[in-house]
């Protein structure tokens, strides 16, 4: 596929086929992944490729409570697990929310779970004494991840990038045996699309690109 035209109809896949994703086929996809760029070329990642059944479950039971959280603070109105304010439902509310098949379905119906390792010991996180959730971490591993999806989706594959692994990390690494210096930055389930969506609706440009100065006129 042309490139840009990759760019434009890659989706976040959540509804996947029986069909397999043949390990020939995924090695291509990260062989040609791993190419992406990150700090000082270190390459600091670790992909953990999942298909156990039991060892699904046990993921998606992990991020349980994250989902919950969202879920709740999305039907109060609320940004879910933005850094900005506290959650407006209280821990009850939250404990009562159930989990829609929306977020467990794609871990445990992808032919295969993807997830992605971040070493911190060899990446410069350079907002780490600033007062605010880190982000410069990210763009180690985030490239990576990324390319994997574009790959896949000239290979006729595709996934979504999933985070809600991130509050039960310590519970993740016993699980899946990962040491302590690695974070889990992603979870990514792969396979055959139901519906190969072409038309993604995203903000033009001259919304969200300023020049000079970001009250500067849009680009």
């Amino acid at each position: 596929m042309d490139l840009y035209d990759v760019m434009r109809t890659t989706p976040a896949v959540r509804e996947f086929t029986d069909d397999p994703l043949p390990d020939e086929t995924l090695r291509r996809i990260l062989d040609n992944a791993r190419f992406a760029p990150s700090g000082g070329n270190r390459q600091g990642t670790h992909v953990i490729v999942v298909t156990d059944q039991g060892t699904r479950e046990s993921l998606v039971e992990l991020y349980g409570p994250t989902v919950r959280r969202y879920v709740a603070q999305a039907k109060a109105g609320q940004s879910p697990w933005n850094s900005l304010e506290p959650p407006i439902p209280t821990p009850e509310e939250i404990a009562a929310t159930d989990v829609p098949e929306s977020f467990t379905e794609p871990v445990l119906t992808a032919p295969v779970v993807l997830v992605v390792c971040l070493d911190l010991g060899v990446v410069a996180s350079t907002d780490q004494d600033l007062d605010r959730v880190g982000v410069i971490s990210g763009a180690s591993v985030y490239p990576l991840a990324w390319n994997i999806l574009l790959a896949a989706r000239n290979e006729g594959f595709g996934g979504t990038i999933t985070t809600m692994m991130a509050p039960a990390e310590p519970a993740v690494r016993g699980l899946l045996g990962i040491p302590d210096q690695y974070a889990v930055a992603a979870v990514i389930p792969l396979g055959k699309p139901v519906k190969v969506l072409t038309k993604l609706r995203r903000n033009p440009v001259e919304e969200f690109v300023t020049r000079e100065r970001f009250d500067g006129p849009p680009f």
